[in-house]
């Protein structure tokens, strides 16, 4: 039995945040599950930065538990 392997990343926008999580975990996109737990928010005047987006990306397991 595999523990499930996951990791919760921060980024600038959503994508950013996922293309940090998918390099930390080297798994490619499809064998990846991506939860958005929050989204970026922009700063005063739509500056970015002001709260980073973060995403939860597990890792999908190529057996089904029995």
């Amino acid at each position: 039995m595999r523990k499930l392997k996951y990791l919760e990343v921060e980024g600038n926008t959503v994508e950013d945040a996922i293309e940090k999580a998918l390099q930390e975990l080297k798994l490619p996109r499809k064998s990846v599950k991506i939860q958005v737990l929050s989204e970026e928010k922009k700063g005063l005047f739509g500056m970015p930065g002001a709260k980073p987006a973060k995403v939860r990306v597990s890792a999908i397991s190529n057996k089904e538990n029995t």
